[in-house]
């Protein structure tokens, strides 16, 4: 007989399907019902006995998943995966911040699997980046529940809407793909949602995120998952409280802001001190578990290398930078002219930059590059390569293949099943040995630990992209040590990768670190 104890609730399982709960007497009393001979419930455990119990304020009540399902697929389960299945499926509405690398997909499809194994639900919807469709949602299903129907709502309307009216249980589509067939998804028996990167759906007015909330009813179980909640701002949980439970936030955006943001100036807005405390109440239910409480992963290590700017992209920098500086001397900065300005600066440092008129400068790269061979040859595996801008990746591509590397990009301009064979063999075969990413286009869901050694030609903006990005190689499945290494030979780099590293909550405030860089030496 197993023995499950807890200061709040005492479960002995006779068997597999029925479940002697001992319940506190003064719990009873709070609910206002007679104590006596009650304390002791024999019970057949299903959800609705979980709930029951949860309802009475009894913590950590386990759902009738943890006894009564066979966890399919190609992969046994970790505890945390257990534990954040189990969590999911005594929640119609919940939060799954789970880090990422943890295997948050796969605990997501065997809790939707036992869901509807008992008749709860009858068919998900995911909706994702389209980056992960193919090579995060469909595979990972694939290996956990491939005893379902599963396919990509992905391509032109007629072709996503005769894939929404058919018979797969799930059902896998992009996020502005939702708008274009919204009629259809309405009408398609989708009773889960599950919502994969929500960071995607942070800006409740959007498009993007109005479509979504129309699918949501009442009764529709809804999940949200992202391993980096309100990365940028306390100001991005709003959307996600909205979607996920309306009554939880104030009706409107600006009266949230103020509860967790001070105006300090008229462009800049800073956290309260109890900025954490708010987005932590309003993104309830919700699982969290960190890679170090769950994953025996090898270190992952990171190190910043100097790459002196060459004299052209030196005489180039320092001309953009006297220009930046005369016009802030004279005039409001505001937080685009910032962006775009550090954005100029940092394509300088890469090696290739748009004129005004959208032509493209490239410069001499010779001493970054030769750092980056450096980390290549120090690699005892594959390399990542990450690069912020499209044609230093085109300029980097043409060097390292002239050299005798196999190579292989992508790019925002990549399709999604290119994309997928380009992943495929970059984890199954020899070549390409090199993989050179554009952040954003890579970040999410992609398992890519056939590297282990990450290279940053120049940091980007985002901190939810650069830890995201990180996590390619340093993930379930990894067995070798792990190095993040980060070129940098410029001040706008080096302020960058300062707020990086302290994982700085405001990142899309950048007219501070933007004033540093022009007053920096």
């Amino acid at each position: 007989m197993e023995i499950i104890e807890n200061k709040a609730l005492l479960l002995k399982v006779r068997n597999p399907h029925r479940i002697t709960a001992v319940i506190p007497k003064s719990k009873i009393i709070e609910q206002g019902r007679n104590p006596t001979d009650i304390s002791k419930v024999l019970v057949s455990w299903g959800l609705e006995e979980a709930q029951v119990l949860k309802n009475l304020g009894i913590k950590n009540v386990p759902s009738p998943i943890t006894l009564k399902y066979g966890w399919p697929g190609i992969y046994k389960p970790f505890d945390h995966q257990r534990a954040t299945a189990s969590f999911l499926t005594l929640h119609r509405r919940a939060f799954c911040f789970n880090e990422p690398g943890t295997g948050k997909t796969s605990a997501m499809a065997w809790a939707s699997d036992y869901l509807m194994t008992k008749g709860y639900i009858k068919r998900v919807l995911v909706i994702c980046p389209l980056s992960i469709m193919h090579s995060a949602w469909r595979a990972d299903l694939f290996k956990t529940v491939m005893h379902r129907g599963v396919d990509v709502a992905h391509g032109d309307r007629k072709k996503r809407t005769a894939i929404i009216k058919g018979d797969a249980e799930y059902v896998i589509i992009n996020f502005d793909g939702v708008e274009t067939v919204l009629p259809d998804l309405k009408a398609g028996g989708f009773d889960l949602i599950i919502v994969d990167e929500a960071n995607a759906v942070k800006t409740a007015t959007t498009k993007r995120w109005k479509a979504i909330n129309e699918l949501i009813t009442p009764d529709t179980w809804v999940w949200m998952a992202t391993g980096t909640p309100a990365s940028q701002s306390p100001t991005d949980a709003y959307g996600l409280a909205k979607m996920m439970n309306p009554s939880s936030v104030p009706k409107y955006f600006y009266a949230f802001r103020d509860s967790v943001m001070t105006k300090v100036t008229q462009f800049k807005w800073a956290p309260k001190p109890h900025a954490k405390e708010v987005v932590n109440k309003v993104l309830q239910p919700a699982v969290l578990f960190t890679k170090e409480e769950c994953l025996d992963l090898p270190e992952l290590l990171y190190t910043t290398r100097d790459v002196p700017l060459t004299p052209q992209q030196t005489k180039y920098y320092n001309l953009l930078k006297e220009q930046f500086t005369i016009h802030a001397a004279g005039e409001t900065v505001t937080a685009v002219n910032a962006a775009t300005n550090l954005n100029k600066m940092l394509q300088v440092s890469c090696g290739a930059a748009y004129t005004d008129d959208g032509n493209v400068i490239e410069f001499d790269i010779s001493h970054r590059y030769n750092v980056l061979l450096e980390a290549i040859e120090e690699s005892t595996h594959k390399v990542l390569v990450f690069v912020p801008y499209k044609n230093a990746i085109r300029l980097l591509e043409e060097r390292l293949a002239k050299d005798g590397y196999t190579v292989a990009t992508v790019d925002g301009s990549v399709s999604v099943g290119q994309r997928t064979d380009i992943f495929h063999r970059f984890q199954t075969t020899p070549d390409p040995k090199i993989l050179i990413i554009q952040p954003a286009a890579a970040s999410h869901g992609v398992t890519l630990h056939a590297a282990n050694t990450v290279v940053w030609w120049s940091p980007v903006t985002s901190n939810e992209i650069y830890h995201q990005a990180n996590a390619r190689v340093h993930r379930a499945g990894q067995k070798n040590p792990c190095l993040v290494v980060r070129l940098c030979g410029s001040g706008a780099e080096r302020g960058l990768y300062k707020s990086l590293d302290a994982k700085t909550e405001d990142m899309n405030n950048l007219l501070g670190l933007y004033k540093e860089v022009l007053a920096s030496d």
